[in-house]
């Protein structure tokens, strides 16, 4: 998958996958989170730390999310990455800075 660059660089934190998924099932498809995740053969509590935003989305997650509600799960595997990458830049702009390029 091609990576989209904006327009502008975002000066906020992309919005973790979970944020989504939790807009999903409460607005959308309006169901509670322990009927999802029995559905999804995943735990209630598990379900949750990624709804909230506590855990990452992994390709597991991101697959059975999408069979239950439909949609991509490449949209919440893409979303996941540019969380982690935005704040991972952050973390070790430093670190990166120090960092002397191999030469081409």
């Amino acid at each position: 998958m091609a990576a989209l660059k904006p327009a502008r660089p975002i000066k906020r934190p992309p919005t973790h996958p979970g944020a989504l998924m939790s807009e999903i099932l409460d607005d959308h498809v309006r169901l509670p989170i322990a009927q999802a995740a029995r559905r999804m053969g995943v735990s209630r509590p598990a379900l949750y730390a990624v709804m909230n935003g506590q855990a990452a989305v992994s390709a597991d997650m991101a697959l059975r999310f999408s069979r239950l509600v439909g949609g991509e799960p490449e949209l919440f595997l893409w979303m996941q990455d540019n969380h982690d990458l935005w704040h991972a830049r952050r973390r070790l702009a430093a670190t990166l800075d120090r960092i002397e390029p191999a030469a081409a």
